[in-house]
């Protein structure tokens, strides 16, 4: 008799603010292909036009993530496709969903988040920053306006960011006190920091379910665009991968997924970090095609088969060169966006 086939096992994902993260589902597909997994994909955005709601098996729109019923939305996605997996994307909506993870739980799904006071910490840079003196991690000095030294004693350059912005969104270097005195007024709720010179690194941590760093991906931007990387290069450098696990550890054992860090290596080989997002980067494509197969090692770990997982079991060295690449998709008459499949597919993730 011929042997009995095994048939796959099931699993819907589920991605909020989806936006433009085709290269990150793509990944997802072509991991569950290789653990033989049925994989749908739920999309969630509040565009019409996000490339990525083209690329899922079904897409979701719903309220801006600042509007009081985006939660409804999202947790009504979640219980009519019977999502078991939710995966934030962006900052925009981490501290909503944070606040919802046991009404998510109570539907069957897991979400990728942390508990709210940790999602507190990491997207306001005030509290990041005294979370990082606090845990003896060496981050560059940070001021609120009211806080920053008399002219006397302050050092230019310095760098001005908003408290709790994203996407290097009115990020600017400051050369002077003319150009501090203008980006202050201008940078809404802003806070200013010492310039560190040195290598800017992207840090990937897998923590999947479990809450506990097991590997660690170091990524060197040589090129970013609207803050996300578009050139870097897997760097395999121990001391990094060996501070950004301490990093991850101070958080506590709530963090779910991956986390991503920034840091600033500097000429004298100080390791400096500068922001910690409790979520997929946008630069994560580089680390899964270098080995850390953050997707499958997700699924498996839903399906309750813990994965085997080497803290550096990763390439060094692979560059990632991203381009762009369009979808084409047809509008209405009146040339209102819909929601239909584009007339090619996108490129596999290999």
């Amino acid at each position: 008799m011929a042997a009995r086939t095994r048939k796959p096992r099931s699993c819907t994902v589920a991605f909020t603010c989806v936006g433009r993260r085709v290269e990150l589902l793509q990944a997802f597909r072509s991991a569950a292909r290789r653990l033989r997994v049925r994989l749908r994909l739920v999309g969630i955005d509040s565009d019409l036009t996000a490339p990525a709601l083209s690329c899922v098996d079904q897409p979701v729109i719903a309220p801006r993530a600042t509007e009081a019923n985006y939660i409804d939305a999202v947790l009504d996605a979640v219980r009519t496709s019977g999502a078991t997996l939710l995966i934030p994307t962006t900052d925009t909506d981490l501290e909503v969903i944070s606040r919802h993870r046991e009404a998510l739980a109570e539907l069957g799904c897991v979400p990728l988040i942390a508990e709210p006071d940790v999602i507190r910490t990491c997207r306001n840079k005030v509290l990041t920053y005294g979370h990082l003196r606090r845990h003896d991690i060496d981050t560059p000095q940070t001021w609120t306006p009211d806080q920053l030294p008399a002219n006397a004693d302050r050092r230019f350059p310095l760098f001005i960011k908003p408290r709790t912005g994203s996407a290097s969104q009115w990020v600017h270097k400051i050369e002077d006190a003319s150009d501090l005195e203008y980006y202050l007024r201008r940078v809404r709720d802003p806070i200013i920091q010492e310039f560190v010179a040195g290598v800017e690194h992207t840090l990937d941590v897998y923590v999947g379910l479990t809450g506990v760093p097991r590997c660690v991906v170091p990524r060197a931007r040589w090129q970013v665009r609207t803050g996300e990387v578009s050139k870097g290069v897997v760097v395999k450098d121990r001391d990094v991968m060996d501070a950004g696990r301490r990093v991850v550890e101070t958080l506590g054992p709530s963090v779910r997924g991956v986390v991503t860090l920034q840091c600033i290596v500097t000429p004298e080989r100080r390791i400096r970090f500068i922001e910690i997002n409790p979520r997929f980067g946008g630069g994560a494509p580089l680390a899964i095609a270098a080995g850390a197969d953050f997707p499958a090692w997700l699924l498996q770990e839903l399906a309750g088969k813990p994965p085997e997982i080497a803290f550096d079991g990763f390439q060094h060295g692979l560059c990632m060169l991203r381009y762009d690449w369009s979808v084409f998709v047809p509008l209405e008459d009146d040339l209102r966006p819909r929601l239909v499949p584009p007339p090619r597919g996108f490129p596999s993730f290999s």
